[in-house]
């Protein structure tokens, strides 16, 4: 099978291949020995929340800046 990709970068994936995953919303994408990998991922709550916090450690927000931005965002 043969997929473009777009000058957004984005790939079909081919309709043989999609219809085997099809309950399937996320998927972890990773380069190996120059193939691109694509592994179905769950999100549960617990995965999101360490993914928040380390998008938050890499930007080097610190606990008290979420903590003001959550107030903020109350409006407390």
């Amino acid at each position: 099978m043969l997929t473009k990709r777009t000058s957004k970068n984005q790939i079909t994936i081919p309709k043989a291949i999609a219809e085997k995953f099809k309950d399937v919303e996320y998927f972890r994408v990773t380069e190996e020995g120059g193939r691109i990998i694509l592994t179905p991922v769950t999100l549960t709550e617990a995965n999101v929340l360490e993914r928040v916090r380390e998008k938050i450690k890499k930007l080097g927000i610190s606990e008290e800046e979420v903590e003001e931005a959550v107030k903020w965002a109350r409006g407390q």
